[in-house]
Parts: C-alpha cells; sequence; structure tokens
C-alpha cells in the first residue's frame, strides 16, 4: 500500500509531518537513493533517507508520549547547535521532538513524542485545544486588568480571543488559551503596562505538570493517551486547516 512521502517520514518519528515537508522542500529526503519531490509516495520496499539516515517504517517504531518539565533556560528546540536544547537536557535513547513550544524564559510543560500525526492534530488552531498558565507581574493586579485579558488585547496586529482569567494573588493570575500567538501572554501583559515576572505553563489539554519536578519528565499512561486520542478524534487532517502562527502552544 503506497503512503505519502511527508507522512511517511512522519510516521517514523523523525519528525513532524510540517517538518518533513520543509526537508523534502529543501532536497534531503530521498526515495531509492533519488531526490524526492514533495508528491511523492512511499511504496513496500522503497528504501527512504533524510539526510543519508534511512527512516524506519512506523510498524518497527514504537510510539512514545512524554510529558516534561521545562526548566527556564531550556530552549524548546531539536537544535543541537543550540547548546540549550531540550533534546541535549532529556537525552532520551532515540529520536522525539516537542510538540509546539515554551519560551525560553518560561517554564512548564512541554510534550514531546515521535507521533508525527498526534503533532498536527494538537497544533490546529480551529481544534481549540486548552493551555492553563500560571503568571506572575511586576505590580498589584487590577480588576481592569483581568477584564482586558478575559476579553481580548490587540496585539501583533490581531485581538486576542476571549479566555478564562483568574486572579490568584495580589500580583498572579491563572489563565487559559486556546490559541497560540509568539509570546502571548507576555505581550498582552506589555500592553496594558505590567511585565511578567513568571510564566509557567501548568497544564496542556487534559494532562497536569502536577508531581513532575522541574526539569524531569514522565510517560503519559495509558488513560491519558485514551483521553487524548479522544480529544483529537475529529481534528482537521487538511493541509488547509489552519496552524497556530508560530508553530503552536507558545505562550
Amino acid at each position: 500500500m503506497e503512503i505519502s512521502l511527508n507522512k511517511y517520514v512522519s510516521d517514523s518519528g523523525f519528525c513532524s509531518r510540517r517538518d518533513a515537508d520543509k526537508f523534502i522542500e529543501q532536497g534531503r529526503v530521498s526515495i531509492n537513493k533519488i531526490t524526492a519531490d514533495k508528491g511523492n509516495r512511499v511504496k513496500p520496499g522503497d528504501t527512504v533517507e533524510v539526510d543519508g539516515e534511512r527512516i524506519k517504517s512506523k510498524a518497527r517504531v514504537q510510539t512514545v508520549y512524554i510529558a516534561f518539565n521545562k526548566p527556564k533556560g531550556i530552549t524548546s528546540t531539536t537544535d543541537t547547535k543550540d547548546k540549550n536544547n531540550l533534546i541535549d537536557f532529556i537525552r532520551f535513547p532515540s529520536r522525539i521532538f516537542p510538540i509546539g513550544r515554551l519560551d525560553k524564559l518560561s517554564d512548564g510543560l512541554i510534550f514531546l513524542t515521535n507521533d508525527g500525526d498526534i503533532v498536527n492534530k494538537i497544533l490546529r488552531a480551529g481544534n481549540n485545544h486548552e493551555k492553563e498558565y500560571l503568571v506572575s507581574l511586576d505590580q498589584d493586579i487590577t480588576s481592569v486588568f483581568i477584564d482586558k485579558m478575559k476579553n481580548g488585547v490587540r496585539i501583533l496586529n490581531t485581538v486576542t480571543k476571549k479566555c478564562a482569567v483568574e486572579q490568584v494573588g495580589k500580583n498572579a493570575f491563572k489563565i487559559i488559551l486556546k490559541e497560540g500567538l509568539n509570546r502571548q501572554i507576555r505581550r498582552m501583559c506589555e500592553t496594558l503596562g505590567f511585565r511578567v515576572k513568571t510564566l509557567t505553563r501548568i497544564r496542556i489539554m487534559n494532562i497536569s505538570l502536577k508531581g513532575i519536578a522541574p526539569g524531569k519528565w514522565r510517560y503519559f499512561t495509558q488513560e491519558e493517551i485514551k483521553a487524548m486520542q479522544a480529544m483529537v478524534a475529529n481534528s482537521s487532517k487538511t493541509e488547509e486547516a489552519s496552524v497556530w502562527k508560530d508553530g503552536g502552544m507558545d505562550e
């Protein structure tokens, strides 16, 4: 049975489908030693390579889902040229990649996986998957600030979507987002005259940061995997579906 090249590469756990498309466009992918094009398909028996590294078929790869408590200062990238990249920090024995990103100055929950399909489904903007954050500011919060954060703030030539915001201290609040504009929370606060001191992502969809110490990770439980798969079951799979502007899950 034939399969599209980008799906074959992402299913292998090598990278997300979006990155697979980039690698193909850059001429870094080959089928049977011939440089591949974006529309190519893979047949049984074909040999697929990225930068000369052979890609294993999905049947030979065990799917991995990890919840990681990223410390401040670690970069959400697989680029080993960045000495603070999270892949070298975690040192997982096989290839995994993050689902979305979390700012270097922020800490908290980030997912890593080798399942390229679920990456696309989680990052689709229209799927409205929740991310919850705990934020502290450089000054006391006002009711006007909370109201404006809830109802939308103009940043990056758009207005943020309405969201749930709850004050939890003199200068701290929780916020639940269903979008992921670049440095969204920091930009929203700066627009309203506040500066973020600390920003921690404490939940993504059905999975909480609770019980994961800074710098540590754990596997998803089978119950969590089933629940997440149910949540993304109806997620758009089309290339035309909108994706969060920064690649997803930034704060």
